[in-house]
């Protein structure tokens, strides 16, 4: 700015402008108009799937579950070269086969490890499946469920093989928790070589929460927010180097810098059940559905 009277004035109004502005920015505040801003690369804060490139980021899969229906039974045959690039379900077909993988039937989930009551397995062949909701749109939907006998927990993680071994990026989806059980969550995470990022992670019957496990050790950061998993909401993880931000609705909730992963990660929807509180009972079910997917590469520009 100039250095006469008249612009000096006028400062203080300037800078608490651009002061308000930013801060929308960065939290998602809404404007005067009603609208709000969004604080993510790209600017998603309504339910429509974003299409394109976005800043430093572009865009490798956009999937908004509106195609063929995958009936129950189709996430099968899931232990083909897994855990890298090349895996893929057998019992998929077209483009989800090509796109899609899930854990293997039979794979164990996070609560074998602890001392847990009830314990969870993977089995993405009743568990996952695609289809329309009654207004027609999309869904994927995740139907964790206990058998009446008691037993393990049917769990499901699946994962998009465009962006599994990528190195940074921008990752997204649309989200609601459409039938409530106490005892099963959600853990979305990149992972490997003591590093770890989960967003959107928490017991489906508490709130959705985003942490980081620095590579290498120390204190996590832990990001607990007050949105519910029965509401819509678009969630989102931006990964560049050496820093990882986390999204809701186009809110920041969350940031680190300390130790992030600079290494080749796989994104996970890992749905599980629960670490907390009250286990799954025998003959419950609950189930997610993800009304979209998206997932950016990461580049400078």
């Amino acid at each position: 700015m100039g250095t006469h009277a008249a612009q000096r004035n006028r400062r203080p109004t300037l800078f608490a402008a651009l002061g308000a502005t930013l801060l929308a920015a960065l939290f998602g505040i809404p404007r005067a108009d009603g609208a709000r801003h969004s604080a993510d690369a790209c600017r998603t804060v309504g339910p429509s799937m974003p299409r394109g490139d976005c800043g430093p980021f572009w865009q490798v899969l956009a999937e908004d579950f509106d195609g063929d229906r995958v009936p129950l039974g189709s996430f099968s045959d899931c232990d083909h070269h897994t855990d890298t690039s090349a895996a893929y379900c057998g019992g998929l077909s077209g483009s989800y086969r090509d796109n899609w993988w899930a854990y293997p039937t039979g794979w164990r989930d996070t609560a074998n490890d602890r001392a847990r009551g009830v314990v969870g397995v993977y089995h993405p062949e009743d568990t996952v499946s695609v289809g329309p909701a009654e207004n027609g749109d999309g869904r994927l939907r995740i139907r964790m469920w206990r058998p009446d006998d008691g037993g393990p927990v049917h769990a499901a993680a699946v994962v998009p093989r465009a962006v599994m071994q990528m190195k940074y990026g921008k990752y997204s989806a649309r989200i609601k928790v459409t039938r409530l059980a106490p005892g099963y969550k959600s853990a979305w995470l990149h992972y490997g070589g003591g590093c770890e990022m989960d967003h959107p992670e928490g017991e489906w019957t508490g709130s959705l929460s985003a942490f980081h496990h620095p590579c290498g050790g120390g204190r996590q950061g832990s990001f607990h927010g007050g949105d519910d998993w029965t509401e819509w909401h678009t969630v989102s993880t931006e990964w560049t180097p050496g820093r990882v931000r986390f999204f809701v609705d186009g809110r920041q909730v969350g940031h680190d810098t300390r130790n992030v992963p600079d290494r080749p990660l796989s994104w996970v929807l890992q749905n599980e059940s629960a670490l907390e509180g009250p286990t799954a009972e025998p003959g419950s079910s609950a189930q997610l559905e993800v009304t979209w997917v998206t997932a950016y590469a990461y580049g400078w520009k």
